[in-house]
């Protein structure tokens, strides 16, 4: 352990806590994290103390929310790294479980997301693939009614946090992990693809395909730093971690307009 502190910024639940108000996370307010915690130094608590840290930041009256996202359970036929032989796909599509919001793990979002949907209190959506978790008075309001043909638009959690005003911190991550940006690719014409899973439906697991929107994040990174251009994103730092923090919303005006032009 002592190899992992030296050379690493130290942080403990207060240091956090200071940092997060220095960079003007308020009290009350509705949060949507993306976060790597390897890139804050040395955590003394890991997970749990991030978690606190923000949650005593946010107040009884403020509500933080999570991807907890699955990415999976997804159509066999469809996979690269590696790929599934073609004789096993039918297999899989069987036997593959139905996603569960309590149970089932998250997948590529990292330790703080995967510790959240467990937390006292915590709700998740419903989507087998695109789920969000939110602890708060607002949790309920945010993880209801997730469509499954609406992995990451109007009818998903981004929506409803645009309309509560939620802002984004993104926490020692780049814009590439700025989820919102494709709430703007429901807002733009985009191509529908099929999209395929397993999920309880009408009290059964059932293997489903539905029509959704092609999404890609291959611009998200050039998006990002137009909206830094516009100055709208504030920058500090958390620990060791270089973070951003700015309004969902403006992100998602910003890049439905720039991909209107742009892409």
């Amino acid at each position: 352990m002592l190899a992992e502190i030296i050379g690493r910024p130290l942080c403990t639940k207060q240091s956090l806590i200071s940092d997060f108000k220095k960079l003007g996370i308020a009290e009350g307010e509705t949060l949507l994290l993306h976060s790597s915690l390897s890139r804050l130094g040395w955590v003394n608590g890991g997970a749990e103390t991030v978690i606190s840290a923000l949650l005593e930041v946010l107040g009884d009256e403020g509500t933080l929310v999570v991807p907890t996202y699955t990415g999976d359970n997804t159509d066999p036929a469809e996979w690269r790294s590696p790929r599934a032989p073609r004789e096993l796909w039918q297999t899989i599509r069987d036997t593959m479980p139905a996603y569960d919001p309590r149970i089932t793990r998250t997948r590529g979002v990292g330790t703080i997301p995967e510790m959240l949907r467990n937390w006292p209190g915590a709700m998740r959506s419903g989507h087998p693939q695109t789920s969000f978790a939110a602890v708060g008075p607002k949790a309920g309001e945010i993880t209801a009614g997730h469509a499954l043909d609406c992995r990451l638009g109007e009818k998903s959690p981004l929506a409803k946090l645009e309309q509560l005003e939620a802002r984004i911190l993104l926490l020692g991550t780049g814009f590439d992990t700025c989820t919102a940006f494709h709430l703007a690719e429901y807002r733009n014409v985009a191509p529908l693809e099929s999209n395929s899973f397993a999920a309880i439906v009408d009290g059964s697991r059932q293997w489903v395909t539905v029509r959704d929107v092609t999404l890609s994040d291959d611009d998200f990174g050039v998006i990002g730093k137009g909206l830094e251009r516009t100055g709208t994103v504030k920058k500090g730092l958390v620990g060791g971690a270089y973070c951003g923090i700015f309004p969902l919303r403006g992100a998602v005006s910003f890049a439905t307009d720039w991909m209107r032009n742009n892409r």
